[in-house]
């Protein structure tokens, strides 16, 4: 069979095929269990695949790569333009197949175990910060009902919690102290586990030659650093810093008609937490920099004294995305402003 191109629809279970071949004919349209992905391309000539980035879609890429085979990931905001009449499997199959081949279509690069293992590890934190901060809010919406207001910091909290055990005058009943120590409990474990992710990120941070290299940059420590090496990976698909930063969603959006430019605030696109991570950084860095005298600094202090310090901390964010793309693709180290290379 001379096929060209496929069209993966992935699933849990069953699997959507659409090929065509060189004259661009549909020669493939075939459905697969998941037991028999592998077995089936193996026995194919070597063809450029398309397949969504959804769930599982970087194993299959890793896994038919293996196989001789040239694997494309498209964000699936670009493949709905292509899907003609209802939404199927089989309609979705075939504009996968057709997206991957237009020439000016945006791929995602295909992550490493490496990269899955410390993405996996952020997940986790996330996870748990999340719910910590559920838990935290819990125990305080019930102590308001006993008239007991608890600023809303997780440091306050944590020290407020035994002195309202051990005073036997504030009023809490046998019962809801019982049920109080058990989520002072809850508590505790979840600060242990987030405290043994932010390890684990710490010994990753520090044995990754990239990651070490990207803590450099004011305003990237080992959470950002690790985010960004897992995240980007080769930064060489982005042709410019630029490019990054819209990737990460730091750059204007548009509204332009007619010849006329308007922009507007950032697009929020792409990773929200790293977005956030590079924004949080950038708040810390704005923190000091008034009694900083560096070049960075005072550009700081400048814009800060023009704009919102909001707009200020996005406007570094987008300036140290750049940066990283320039560390990345140079594989170079980071060189303070004002200092010759």
């Amino acid at each position: 069979m001379n096929i060209k191109r496929i069209g993966i629809d992935l699933a849990k279970q069953v699997f959507q095929l659409h090929g065509v071949d060189h004259q661009e004919k549909p020669v493939l349209r075939k459905q697969l269990r998941r037991n028999q992905m592998l077995n089936y391309f193996a026995k194919l000539s070597p063809c450029l695949i398309g397949i969504e980035a959804c769930s599982s879609a970087h194993y299959w890429a890793r896994e038919l790569q293996k196989l001789g085979h040239t694997v494309k990931l498209m964000a699936p905001q670009f493949v709905k333009p292509y899907v003609k009449g209802n939404k199927n499997d089989a309609n979705d199959a075939e504009a996968i197949c057709e997206a991957v081949a237009r020439p000016n279509m945006r791929f995602v690069a295909i992550k490493t175990i490496e990269q899955q293992d410390i993405q996996a590890v952020h997940r986790i934190r996330s996870g748990l910060v999340q719910q910590r901060t559920a838990k935290v809010n819990q125990i305080r919406g019930l102590l308001a009902e006993y008239g007991m207001v608890v600023e809303r910091r997780v440091e306050t909290l944590r020290k407020a919690l035994p002195l309202l055990l051990e005073d036997a005058e504030n009023g809490l009943s046998f019962d809801f102290r019982a049920l109080l120590q058990s989520l002072q409990q809850d508590l505790i474990a979840l600060d242990d586990r987030a405290s043994e992710m932010d390890k684990k990120i710490q010994q990753l941070a520090s044995s990754n030659s990239t990651a070490k290299r990207l803590q450099q940059i004011p305003g990237i420590g080992p959470i950002t650093a690790t985010a960004l090496v897992c995240a980007i990976g080769d930064a060489k698909q982005f042709k410019r810093g630029r490019d990054l930063a819209a990737w990460l969603g730091l750059t204007p959006r548009q509204h332009s008609s007619g010849g006329k430019d308007c922009l507007l605030g950032i697009s929020k696109r792409g990773d929200t937490y790293l977005r956030t991570l590079l924004i949080h950084g950038a708040r810390a860095v704005l923190k000091v920099a008034d009694k900083k005298d560096d070049p960075r600094s005072r550009w700081l202090q400048n814009l800060c004294s023009r704009r919102n310090k909001n707009i200020a901390a996005v406007a570094l964010a987008n300036k140290n995305a750049r940066i990283v793309w320039a560390l990345l693709t140079k594989e170079t180290d980071f060189l303070p402003e004002g200092k010759p290379a």
